[in-house]
């Protein structure tokens, strides 16, 4: 037998043997990842609702930032629609288009990723305190052998811009509810040997510090001998030195000054005449 007749023979052999493979493959293939956002369903369920929204979470347009979108239809719920092209021949075009839209619930859609038409859907379910997005994508593969061993490689392909878009996506929604930080007003302490306390016109003592009253004398000075009232001038120069020798957080008693006998009347004598 020729070297070629053989080739031939093998070919078909292989191809018989890969077409009888396929017959056990699956004929319905289901891709799905899922993700724990910190949000109610009710927070959720419009970025998977609206297609217009897509953009900022895409996984083909974190791959590709030229990547074109298109949409048609209403802006959001059944009938929505959107068409994207890339120049990577990983991405392609694709276009999804939502069916059906229950409230909070489930996003139902017909996609197509570089021509692998199949069905898709959003899921939303609580999980504790927030929600559990569910991104499935299934397909048929019917009586095709060639379609059920690309069905294979939809894991691999497919699951992994899933996942890479619901993280991004988790990671939006939780930003956008993230309230806004107040912010935060810095002190400067003053410098050593300097008081922070404003100076105060005219001489006046600090807040918290008593003045003795007129009259008085200031701790450590003598009380002042004479006859009479001390003047004004006078009153607002120890009230002045007392404030002066006074610290501002030290309160300063009050003492009482020693009464001061009244001046002796001179005694007028009369010369006799």
């Amino acid at each position: 037998m020729r070297p070629l007749m053989r080739l031939v023979l093998g070919l078909v052999g292989l191809v018989a043997i890969l077409a009888a493979v396929a017959v056990g493959l699956p004929a319905h293939v289901t891709v799905a990842r899922s993700v724990v956002i910190n949000a109610p369903e009710s927070a959720v369920f419009p970025y998977v609702n609206n297609l217009h929204r897509l953009g900022d979470w895409s996984p083909w347009k974190l791959r590709d930032p030229q990547l074109t979108m298109t949409y048609g239809g209403p802006e959001e719920g059944k009938g929505a629609q959107i068409q994207w092209t890339s120049q990577k021949r990983s991405i392609g075009t694709g276009s999804m288009s939502i069916s059906d839209s229950n409230l909070n619930r489930s996003v139902d859609l017909a996609a197509n990723f570089n021509n692998v038409e199949g069905t898709s859907a959003f899921e939303i379910a609580p999980s504790g305190s927030g929600s559990k997005l569910t991104w499935r994508f299934g397909y048929d593969t019917g009586s095709s052998p060639l379609k059920r061993w690309k069905a294979l490689m939809l894991d691999s392909f497919i699951g992994a811009e899933y996942r890479t878009g619901l993280e991004k996506l988790k990671e939006k929604i939780e930003a956008d509810r993230r309230p806004l930080a107040s912010p935060t007003l810095s002190v400067t302490p003053p410098p050593p040997g300097v008081s922070s306390q404003p100076a105060l016109p005219g001489g006046a003592a600090p807040s918290g510090t008593s003045v003795p009253p007129t009259g008085t004398p200031a701790p450590g000075q003598p009380a002042q001998a004479g006859t009479g009232a001390p003047s004004a001038a006078g009153s607002q120069t120890a009230g002045a030195a007392s404030g002066a020798q006074t610290d501002a957080t030290t309160t300063v008693p009050e003492t009482t000054a020693p009464a001061t006998p009244p001046p002796k009347k001179k005694s007028i004598r009369r010369r006799n005449q």
